[in-house]
């Protein structure tokens, strides 16, 4: 292995590609640190120390910014609305069939859906970074703390600071958006996954440190062992897939013979990925939003179903906030899976050219077939992301830590399944110019 890895750093393009994108890293860790003009660094600061583990309906958020969220630096927003304009653009294709002729039109339709992306992108910035101004302007970024401090987070409350701040976060996403697509053209790996995945590997020594501190070193040892345990479980199941043998029959034209091979379709077990976490929890965020919004006036009791979402449906130790989670991530990955893989598509293009599964007629049948066997594997599949993703809320009830425990939730599953597909593209220009892979 460690020779594999010496003859990365011997190849001079792989290694000027590695340095490229580490370089790039470096600069987006150092933008997550830069403060937004008129924003109080010190008061932030302090309200962060304050409030640690207590992010409240921004958490999601602030995981995928970094943390960088909630310093309000000129990151703030992260990658979240590039996230939420690529997931709207997927499902744009099933409602508007415009969208969906843009896609099979191979290259060119694919890279004006691309456009499309960003100008969504931007005007999902340009929403998120007003309501985040407007949030911090009335105190209420981290809840109500009752810290002096969380209520003057602005040195400038004026209509042209306000104005600037959020120019200034929607050019930070812009920035990004950029970074990204260097990334991929320069570097090595996927320009935005790596991006999420240092934001959220940036969040993990500090979640192990908070553990450390309220629980000791034993329980520290313990979350360690249990979430490299986590990680090989993980490993293992984004790895596995159902082949479903496929073979192609032999045809003539002219002299030649085309056809006659033997190939498989490869269904994961997860083939959502993270995306229903994601949706789950923004989903779940609207409850306790609206009751943030519906907190009474001094000397008022609140409403009986304020008191009953604050009491049940904001906090994650709660077992109905678990068991609603659980079972909507269970919903959501039938519904992403049921989108993002058409099985009548499928069976069509193999007709089309020839294909047939073993035992199944071409058509119809085949499409019926896939489909079963797709639901089938989507159970356990769905079952094992809400297990995932409650272990973050296990963990807060038990431990101690906050919401971004680091081995459990969307987190584990971006690191994993952005580690294995950065190491795969290393691999395979490692096999291009030695002959030898990283992997073995």
């Amino acid at each position: 292995m460690f020779s594999a890895i010496a003859r990365i750093f011997r190849t001079p393009d792989l290694r000027r590609k590695i340095a490229f994108t580490l370089g790039i890293i470096v600069l987006y860790r150092l933008g997550a640190h830069v403060p937004t003009p008129f924003v109080d660094f010190a008061n932030v600061q302090s309200c962060i120390g304050q409030n640690e583990g207590m992010e409240g309906l921004l958490s999601l958020v602030n995981l995928f910014s970094g943390g960088a969220l909630l310093q309000l630096s000129i990151f703030a927003l992260g990658v979240m609305p590039y996230i939420t304009a690529t997931i709207i653009t997927q499902l744009l294709r099933v409602v508007i069939p415009h969208f969906e002729t843009l896609y099979k039109e191979g290259q060119a339709g694919q890279a004006r859906l691309t456009q499309y992306t960003r100008y969504l992108t931007i005007a999902l910035a340009l929403l998120q970074s007003t309501t985040l101004v407007t949030v911090a302007r009335s105190g209420q970024l981290f809840g109500n703390t009752g810290v002096a401090a969380c209520d003057n987070l602005l040195t400038n409350v004026a209509w042209w600071a306000q104005l600037l701040m959020i120019i200034t976060m929607t050019a930070g996403t812009g920035l990004i958006m950029w970074f990204a697509e260097l990334v991929t053209e320069r570097g090595v790996g996927n320009g935005m996954s790596l991006l999420i995945f240092t934001s959220i590997a940036a969040t993990f020594p500090s979640a192990m440190w908070s553990i450390w501190q309220a629980r000791g070193f034993e329980t520290f040892l313990l979350v360690l062992a249990v979430g490299i345990v986590v990680v090989a479980l993980v490993v293992f199941v984004e790895q596995s897939q159902r082949r479903v043998p496929v073979q192609y029959a032999k045809r003539m034209v002219g002299r030649r013979t085309y056809g006659g091979t033997n190939t498989y379709i490869p269904i994961k077990v997860n083939m959502a990925g993270v995306v229903p976490v994601i949706f789950a929890s923004s989903l779940l965020y609207i409850p306790a939003l609206l009751a943030q919004f519906n907190q009474p006036a001094a000397g008022e009791e609140p409403a009986g179903w304020v008191v009953w979402i604050s009491q049940y449906l904001t906090s994650g130790d709660s077992p109905i906030y678990m068991a609603v989670y659980f079972f909507l991530i269970i919903g959501f990955t039938y519904f992403y899976v049921a989108i993002t893989f058409n099985p009548v598509e499928v069976a069509d293009n193999m007709k089309r050219y020839g294909g047939f599964i073993p035992g199944i007629r071409a058509g119809r049948p085949t499409a019926e077939y896939l489909d079963y066997v797709l639901t089938r594997i989507t159970l356990p599949g769905s079952i094992y992301l809400g297990l995932i993703a409650l272990l973050p809320l296990i963990a807060l009830a038990t431990v101690g830590a906050n919401q971004n425990f680091p081995f459990g939730g969307a987190s584990i599953l971006i690191i994993v399944g952005v580690g294995l597909e950065t190491v795969k593209q290393i691999d395979a220009q490692l096999q291009q110019r030695h002959y030898e892979g990283l992997l073995r």
